[in-house]
């Protein structure tokens, strides 16, 4: 482990700013950092190349192979925190986490989505819920998604929560914050290029099943806010409202479940045709 090793043993000032990025999306954005827990989300944005600004390990406690590895070999600064405060902002005080790692934001910019013939990206418009951004965020890195496009007034892409469900898929695949226009407008772009993107928008009584409709070619499947559902702007954006059938006595799906059934079904059409 690198000699260089600040400690925290108090709520100090350093801890508090660490602190603040776990309940306030403003001290994130205005930091340009997050807080990250959990072997496999920091073992994947290590290995994604994301800018680790910092590793807190538990002091107390003896480490895995996994810490002492990663505090060995990422050149970052390394923070040893007295336990009960690692616990506290692990959110947890019987199993508190051996470490947390901060971690910068990367820029909302839509050219971070790569393009090609086998384009598959998902927008969420304007989600109430972390954890469906979240658990969508997994099943687009899943289903071999482009990445995942978040737009309108929304949950935050990097609350503690939607990180927590996203299982480290957030740092595997491009997830991109903005406004439905500027979204709208990249598409315009992108069919100029002469890639001809599909918009495919979910809705209950939209006019075609998903296994009729054609999933393989360029696709941006828009999935609408939980209770309010498609915005008018993206319902006057698609191409074709594709409906997901159900039996039994629900009316409509979650959306983030919603959006992985669609992605499914375009992985399988994919696959076939591959």
């Amino acid at each position: 482990m690198a000699d260089t090793i600040l400690r925290v043993t108090t709520r100090n000032a350093r801890f508090q700013q660490w602190q603040a990025l776990l309940t306030n999306r403003t001290k994130r954005q205005r930091s340009g950092e997050f807080l990250v827990q959990g072997v496999r989300p920091i073992t994947l944005a290590v290995r994604h190349g994301w800018d680790i600004r910092a590793l807190l390990f538990d002091a107390d406690r003896a480490l895995s192979r996994w810490a002492v590895d990663l505090l060995d070999g990422t050149p970052t600064t390394r923070v040893a925190m007295a336990g009960d405060l690692i616990a506290e902002l692990g959110g947890k005080t019987d199993d508190a986490p051996e470490m947390l790692a901060v971690v910068g934001l990367p820029p909302d910019d839509l050219s971070r989505v790569p393009l090609g013939p086998r384009l598959l990206t998902v927008v969420l418009d304007r989600p109430n819920s972390p954890g469906n951004i979240g658990t969508l965020v997994r099943s687009a890195d899943a289903f071999g998604a482009s990445g995942v496009i978040v737009t309108g007034h929304a949950a935050d892409v990097y609350d503690p929560k939607a990180v927590r469900a996203s299982t480290g898929s957030l740092f595997a695949l491009p997830v991109v914050r903005g406004e439905a226009p500027a979204v709208l407008e990249w598409v315009r772009d992108i069919r100029a290029g002469g890639l001809a993107v599909t918009v495919a928008g979910t809705d209950e009584r939209g006019e075609q099943d998903i296994a009729r409709a054609d999933l393989t070619g360029p696709l941006l499947v828009v999935v609408g806010n939980e209770t309010l559902g498609l915005s008018t702007a993206w319902r006057a954006a698609c191409d074709q409202l594709v409906r997901i059938p159900m039996v039994g006595s629900a009316s409509s799906l979650n959306a983030a479940t919603a959006g992985s059934v669609v992605l499914y079904e375009a992985a399988r059409q994919r696959a076939a045709t591959a």
